[in-house]
């Protein structure tokens, strides 16, 4: 299963990198596969596993907001594993070349 998370703190100030890095280090400590972007996280593994995860996530950022939103995108495929590498890889096959990715970026606006 794959899963795309984005937590935001309602009415915390508009950059709150101190949030995102402890759930970041959450999903680290966690030992899922995981993908970190600008604006979501793609974690992969399954049901139980990440479900428990999204809840620690959610909670440890409700710790610092008194109103949280947590969005949650899951694809669930029966039998499929590796998600995180082969839909880019199917997609980068069809382009024919390995797409561009963000280098030395710094910073990041969501979990």
């Amino acid at each position: 299963m794959l899963v795309e998370l984005s937590i935001i703190p309602v009415g915390a100030a508009a950059h709150w990198s101190d949030e995102i890095a402890e759930v970041l280090k959450l999903i680290d400590s966690s030992g899922l596969p995981y993908q970190f972007s600008p604006t979501s996280t793609c974690i992969e593994g399954d049901w139980d596993e990440v479900m428990t995860l999204i809840k620690r996530c959610h909670d440890s950022v409700r710790q610092s907001s008194s109103q949280v939103v947590t969005i949650i995108k899951i694809e669930d495929e029966e039998g499929v594993r590796d998600q995180l590498t082969r839909n880019v890889a199917s997609v980068e096959e069809k382009v024919g070349r390995p797409l561009r990715r963000a280098s030395g970026a710094a910073g990041a606006s969501g979990p």
